[in-house]
């Protein structure tokens, strides 16, 4: 289903007459939801006009969602979008750097501010307008998307076009060799990015190679850059567009020239290694486990945002090098303090631990709680989880099979997958799930069902979910799920999945994941040595 979208340039303060406008106009076309580019607040915004925005005054007549641009948002803004709250209603902070499906299906990826080329590394805030070369190159593991919107230009765009710009324009223009690798990479259907002065340009719609030598499919790209909203000059500072989520390319647009960017083409090509460390990818379940997220929880203050989540992209804290795959709706690392070690599975032949996350991109507590795409992500997740299963079996020669467990709860944070090797033959004899099962009534938890709760959008309790499965190349697949349901009269111990599994595999020492935390050099090395496994069942990277 189509959905319909409207663009304004820079507000730059104009928060009244933008609002105001934006009503009309949806009373006649409906839009699904409006983009701001650039600046939704001024320099020096007054007070009173932040007031009346943050206590509902001013109404936003549409979800709208901005990012920030060269200007920083005003303080009482930045409180707010740091507790993880919208502005107002419907008004919503992508971040600076993000990556946001809406409830329309659209994929938005987000690079906000100017480049900051004297900090290296990732940047610290997401509500600063500057960002750094890391931040970028983090962003070209988000695969394709729907919108690609930045402050920066991308250098060169206006490369091979007939579309003119004026000596005076050229020369106000923020453009980055960051941003034109970016869209290179990404190869969004539209990129908006922001004017700093009163021109619109609307290059020529360009296609990019093919993403594979078999691929039929030729993306394209339009690129817009909007006037500033209520300009003197009357340029157009508003852009309205239909777009049909994830639909791709059916044929090259009339007019249209070769990408201004091949000499970045690279399809598919993934994150670097980022310098760092933090602890984004342990395997602790809902960030528990430092002393300031247990105050937290006591004082009931508002669960962390995107942008303080351990699991999302657009948490600035992100460890590039623990990223293994990233696809459409959710991507896969390794995880931080892994149970076995790289040296666990060697007489298997398994040259790294194998202790993997799969983590969907949306930043939700359940899979329920993503309504109409958790059917869509939860079968990208068991792809990823079917492919990691296959590998560990075909690189052991059939010596290992695999447990995953999902903890679901309504008072989580980011629901995720762990998913662990574990010997074929402790699976074939039954003793997995005894394990768990023996280990559940040790605790008087409620006892395991078997079943399938695929996406569970239909379960209405929260639940500890395993799956267990081997393949033996004699007797053929075995595989199970089992699934445990509890209420909040339950204080589910939420290192369960990993106690147990420590217990089966002798590895009590490395049953807490802070003891067992590698350096940086040795995280890089398993996940190179994982990626390179993975290759053949990556379906992420055909």
């Amino acid at each position: 289903m189509a959905a319909k979208i409207i663009v304004l340039g820079s507000v730059n303060g104009k928060l009244e007459l933008a609002f105001q406008k934006l009503a009309t106009l949806q009373q006649k076309q409906n839009f699904s939801f409006a983009l701001i580019t650039g600046n939704l607040f001024d320099a020096d915004q007054d007070d009173d006009t932040v007031s009346r925005l943050l206590s509902g005054g001013i109404a936003v007549p549409v979800s709208t969602y901005f990012t920030v641009g060269t200007i920083p948002l005003p303080d009482r803004v930045v409180e707010r979008v740091e507790k993880g709250e919208d502005v107002c209603e419907n008004l919503h902070f992508l971040g600076k750097r993000s990556i946001t499906k809406t409830s329309d299906g659209v994929r938005i990826v987000t690079l906000g501010g100017a480049l900051d080329k004297s900090t290296s590394g990732q940047s610290n805030e997401q509500h600063i307008p500057l960002h750094t070369a890391e931040d970028a190159k983090i962003l070209r593991g988000a695969n394709a998307t729907d919108v690609l919107l930045t402050t920066c230009w991308p250098s060169g765009v206006w490369a091979n076009s007939s579309t003119n710009l004026s000596s005076e324009d050229h020369a106000s223009i923020l453009s980055t060799n960051e941003i034109a690798e970016l869209c290179a990479t990404i190869r969004p259907r539209y990129h908006f990015s922001m004017s700093s002065t009163d021109f619109f340009y609307e290059r020529e719609p360009f296609f990019h190679p093919p993403s594979s030598p078999d691929s039929d499919e030729t993306p394209v790209t339009r690129f817009i850059s909007l006037a500033r909203f209520g300009n003197a000059a009357k340029a157009k500072a508003m852009y309205a567009f239909n777009i049909v989520p994830g639909e791709p390319s059916s044929s090259i647009p009339t007019g249209s020239t070769v990408s201004p960017f091949l000499s970045y083409s690279n399809p598919r090509k993934r994150p670097a290694p980022a310098d760092g460390h933090f602890r984004r990818y342990a395997d602790d379940h809902d960030h528990q486990g430092s002393g300031r997220r247990m105050r937290r929880r006591r004082d009931r203050s508002p669960p962390p945002g995107p942008d303080k989540c351990f699991f999302c992209l657009s948490n600035t804290d992100v460890d590039t090098h623990m990223i293994c795959s990233i696809g459409e709706e959710s991507y896969v690392t390794t995880a931080k303090g892994p149970l076995p070690s790289s040296n666990t599975y060697a007489s298997s032949g398994l040259t790294f631990p194998g202790h993997q996350l799969i983590i969907p991109l949306p930043h939700e507590a359940t899979l329920r709680a993503m309504g109409a795409d958790a059917n869509k992500t939860y079968q990208e997740m068991w792809r990823f989880k079917e492919s990691m299963q296959a590998m560990i079996a075909t690189k052991s020669d059939y010596k290992l099979g695999a447990v995953t467990f999902e903890i679901s709860r309504q008072s989580g944070i980011h629901v995720h997958w762990q998913f662990i090797p574990v010997p074929s033959e402790l699976i074939r004899k039954g003793l997995v799930e005894a394990g768990f099962k023996v280990e559940a009534e040790n605790r008087q938890f409620p006892p395991f069902v078997e079943g399938a709760l695929e996406s569970a959008v239909d379960e209405g309790s929260d639940f500890f979910r395993l799956w267990i499965w081997s393949d033996d190349s004699d007797t053929g697949i075995q595989s199970k799920e089992l699934i445990m349901r509890f209420d909040g009269s339950i204080r589910f111990d939420l290192q369960f999945g990993r106690r147990v599994v420590a217990k089966l595999l002798g590895l009590e020492d490395r049953l807490h994941w802070r003891d067992v935390v590698e350096s940086i050099a040795e995280e890089t090395q398993d996940v190179e040595r994982f990626k390179e496994a993975f290759k053949p069942w990556d379906f992420t990277s055909t």
